[in-house]
């Protein structure tokens, strides 16, 4: 993947502990209003808590992976300016951010989806779609925060969806979209080439299973216990979802992912 699109944040103005709600729960230790910083953020724009964020209870902070959006607004939509220096301008640029990381998140998946060969059916449509993507990250912030977003990520989710479908026909896995799995006994379930789009996986215990060609955009892996899981063939599978799961040496990731430490 492009460093693009991976989260530098030497170069981002701690968007992410500024523009997120949330609230007290599994992931996070306090209730945080949207557009207010973290309590924890430094006049540094770094997280005082950073090496001990799970430990703490912020695991939610931990997993979450901008794809490379906050740099993009910081230094190319505002041009270097920070949000406490010029105060005026922090609604637009928290506004931006929001925008432009469902931006950056379809450009990871579509560049993801032009890495596979079942896929050249579609490369032309991936192709525009990603360089329509592209264009839309270089609006100003004005346009990025009026641009209708959910049509155009229905329009480049089409063609990730016929991508996918291309993949994984070979096997012509189990449709789970969008499916309640929570705490799921999927202990060497064979899911190769399954769908599972969104699907609430939260807690489920996966050891052993086989997830070769399997898509996996989108599903919710928080807890889930990928012991011995071979992932080493999973489509579309972030480094956030695999931060978020449980898993040991034996688990296959892609190449192209980081074993977590806390594995």
């Amino acid at each position: 993947m492009t460093e693009a699109l991976r989260a530098d944040c030497s170069r981002c103005f701690a968007l992410c502990c500024v523009v997120p709600a949330f609230s007290v729960s599994a992931d996070f230790a306090i209730d945080k209003a949207a557009g207010t910083p973290c309590p924890h953020l430094r006049a540094d724009f770094r997280c005082g808590i950073h090496d001990g964020l799970r430990g703490r209870g912020f695991p939610g902070c931990a997993v979450y992976d901008c794809f490379g959006a906050g740099q993009k607004v910081s230094q190319v939509t505002f041009g270097g300016r920070d949000w406490r220096a010029s105060s005026a301008i922090a609604p637009g640029m928290f506004a931006a951010f929001t925008v432009m990381r469902h931006l950056h998140e379809l450009l990871w998946y579509v560049t993801a989806a032009l890495t596979l060969d079942a896929a050249a059916p579609v490369r032309a449509d991936l192709i525009r779609a990603r360089a329509e993507t592209e264009r839309l990250t270089l609006l100003g912030a004005d346009d990025l925060t009026t641009l209708d977003i959910d049509a155009h990520r229905a329009a480049v989710n089409a063609v990730l969806r016929r991508a996918s479908e291309l993949a994984r026909e070979s096997y012509r896995g189990p449709d789970r979209s969008g499916a309640d799995l929570v705490g799921a006994d999927l202990t060497g379930a064979d899911l190769r080439g399954a769908n599972l789009r969104g699907a609430y996986l939260i807690g489920a215990d996966l050891t052993g299973a086989d997830l070769d060609l399997a898509d996996v955009t989108g599903a919710d892996l928080r807890g889930a216990d990928l012991t011995g899981a071979d992932l080493s063939g999973t489509l579309f599978l972030t480094q956030s979802q695999v931060d978020s799961a449980v898993g040991d040496g034996r688990t296959a990731l892609p190449a192209s992912l980081t074993r977590p430490a806390h594995w």
